[in-house]
């Protein structure tokens, strides 16, 4: 199965570059400019992981987070930044963020949290059909 992955920076040059490089490993990969893109992208395309610029104008990676896990809670996401900062690690990771590197991060270490988020969102998606299925067959017995 291929991983849908969303890119979102506003570092338009970034964001083309790790989208060509992302792609030759065979994801799926979609891009949004800000936040409030990748918002819209993701009401409309079946997105696995996406891997958000915590530093942004406008909304930044930590609204945003929020905002994903509220809208898309099985999505996963993996948070990017250029500067060490402990407080955006941990607030991210509060949010429900699956993980936070740092730029510039080595492609095949970001290729391995995109394939391990992947996991973990197929698992969450496998435990929900089992109860969907034990339900629907307690109720088949009710009746």
């Amino acid at each position: 199965m291929t991983i849908r992955v969303l890119l979102v920076d506003d570092e338009t040059s970034f964001i083309e570059t790790l989208a060509r490089r992302l792609s030759i490993r065979r994801l799926a990969v979609h891009t949004a400019g800000s936040a409030e893109e990748a918002l819209e992208t993701l009401g409309r395309e079946e997105i696995d992981v996406a891997v958000l610029d915590v530093k942004m104008p406008g909304t930044d990676g930590l609204a945003a987070t929020k905002a994903i896990k509220r809208r898309h809670p099985l999505v996963e996401v993996i948070l990017l930044s250029g500067h060490a900062n402990l407080e955006a690690s941990v607030g991210g990771m509060a949010l429900g963020a699956f993980d936070y590197l740092l730029k510039p991060v080595r492609l095949d270490e970001l290729v391995y949290k995109i394939e391990d988020a992947h996991r973990k969102k197929t698992i969450q998606e496998k435990k929900i059909r089992a109860l969907r299925a034990a339900a629907e067959a307690a109720a088949e017995t009710d009746a």
